[in-house]
Formats: structure tokens, C-alpha cells, sequence
């Protein structure tokens, strides 16, 4: 009996001992399994369920991709930025062209009778404020002297008007004077004393401002845009006061010139 014992025992104990051993190949078996999945997850195989773990790894070729895409993106950025700019740039130029292309056409748009009023104002001006400072030099008339001075100012004066408008206008202005002024300058040096100042006033307070009003009339009647029509209309009365100034020293002049005629006279006729 007692050996019947010893040797359930001895089996009982065989039999745990087997089910333990099982139990630690399967364990190993386990871990094996493990340990493989976790290398072949870090190779990067796209089988496993860990791929969404390595795809933001610099050795993941999707990752790499993705940091490929990128690349191109901010590229692609760039390009567009640039394009942004050329496109600005052309725009500039379009509107610089605009602006080109709208002057010329101002001008484009002025008659030749505009631009002929412009030009034989500017003429007039420079005349008189020429005869104004020749005048300053040689006569010995004080009456002559201020009337040359205020045809200097106010000739001065409208003369700017005229350049900023021609300016607007893209019209060029002549710089000198022509022949027919040229002529009378050189007439009006060669004389002194009275002469000059009667001279001076018979043709430059005189004959040359009612030619200049007459170009001023014409010019209001003939030209068809407004700033030079206005400039004109604003030239006129100044013109007219000139002429009506020149009118009354010239009337003086000749009584001057009477009374000592008549004065010699009766001196003569005495002796």
C-alpha cells in the first residue's frame, strides 16, 4: 500500500512538473513572438499595426515624402509670391503707362489755336519785360522809369502762369525772342535821351500792347480749352491797364514836347 502511495505521488508530481513546462515554452514562444513584431515594426514594415508609429521617423519613406511634399509646398509658395510681386509690378507699369498715355493724350487733345495763344502770350511777356529792363537802363524819364518797372512785375508775373499751364499741357514754350522783337530791341539801343523814352513808349507801351490785347481777344474767341481760355481772360484787363497807363504818359509826353517846341518858338520869334 504504501508503495501504491509513493507512486501516485511520484506521478502527481510528474505531471505538475509537465503542465510548468508547457506553461514556460509557451511564455518563451511569446516573448520570441514580441521581440519580432517590435523589430520588424522598427524596420518600418508596412504589414504591422505599429506603422502609424514610424511614419513621422526621418527613415519612414513616407515620411521622408511627406517632408519631400513639403519642401515642394513651400516652394510652390514662393513661386506664388513672386508671381504676386511680377503681377504687382506689371500693375505699376500699367498704371505708370496710364498716366503716360493720359498727358499725351492731353496734349493730343489741345487745337493749334490753343497752343498758338499760349506761345504768343509767352512771346508778348518776354518782350515787354525785355523793353522794360532796357528801359531801366537808359531812361532818364522817372515817369518812363516806373512804367517800365511795372511792365517788368506784372510781365514777370503772367509769364509764370504761362509756363505752368504749357507744363500741364506738355506745350514748349519759346525761349527768346523772335526777329520782329529782336529788330525793335536793336531800333531801341541805339537811342538816349528823350527819343529813347518816346520811342520806348510808342512801341512798347503802345503798338505792342494793343497787338498783345488783339491776341488776347483772339486767343478768348479761338482757343477751345478752358485753362487757356481762363489764363487769357485773366491776361486781358492787366493788358488793358498796361495800354491805357501808355496812352496817358504818351499823351504827356507830346504836351511836354509841344510846350518846349512852343516855348523855343516864342524865344525865337522874341529876338
Amino acid at each position: 500500500m504504501q508503495k501504491k502511495q509513493v507512486l501516485k505521488r511520484l506521478l502527481a508530481v510528474s505531471a505538475v512538473a509537465a503542465m510548468l513546462g508547457s506553461f514556460g515554452v509557451q511564455a518563451q514562444t511569446s516573448g520570441q513572438t514580441a521581440q519580432q513584431m517590435s523589430q520588424q515594426g522598427a524596420q518600418g514594415n508596412p504589414n504591422l499595426t505599429g506603422k502609424a508609429a514610424n511614419d513621422g521617423t526621418v527613415g519612414n519613406p513616407n515620411s521622408q515624402g511627406m517632408e519631400d511634399r513639403s519642401a515642394q509646398v513651400g516652394s510652390t509658395s514662393t513661386a506664388t509670391t513672386q508671381s504676386g510681386s511680377t503681377g504687382t509690378a506689371t500693375t505699376q507699369s500699367g498704371s505708370t503707362g496710364a498716366a503716360a498715355t493720359g498727358a499725351a493724350s492731353g496734349t493730343a487733345k489741345l487745337t493749334r489755336a490753343d497752343k498758338k495763344a499760349l506761345t504768343d502770350m509767352a512771346m508778348s511777356n518776354m518782350a515787354e519785360i525785355e523793353s522794360g529792363k532796357l528801359a531801366l537802363s537808359k531812361s532818364q524819364n522817372q515817369e518812363v522809369k516806373t512804367f517800365a518797372q511795372r511792365m517788368i512785375d506784372d510781365h514777370t508775373k503772367a509769364q509764370t502762369e504761362v509756363q505752368t499751364v504749357a507744363q500741364s499741357k506738355g506745350v514748349t514754350l519759346p525761349t527768346e525772342l523772335d526777329a520782329k522783337h529782336k529788330a525793335k530791341a536793336a531800333m531801341l539801343e541805339k537811342l538816349s535821351g528823350d527819343a529813347f523814352d518816346r520811342a520806348y513808349m510808342k512801341q512798347s507801351g503802345l503798338a505792342d500792347h494793343r497787338d498783345t490785347h488783339g491776341k488776347l481777344k483772339k486767343g478768348l474767341s479761338g482757343a477751345k480749352d478752358p485753362d487757356i481760355k481762363a489764363l487769357a481772360s485773366k491776361m486781358t484787363p492787366v493788358v488793358e491797364q498796361h495800354l491805357k497807363s501808355a496812352e496817358q504818359l504818351s499823351a504827356s509826353q507830346s504836351r511836354t514836347a509841344t510846350g518846349q517846341s512852343g516855348a523855343t518858338g516864342t524865344t525865337d520869334s522874341g529876338k
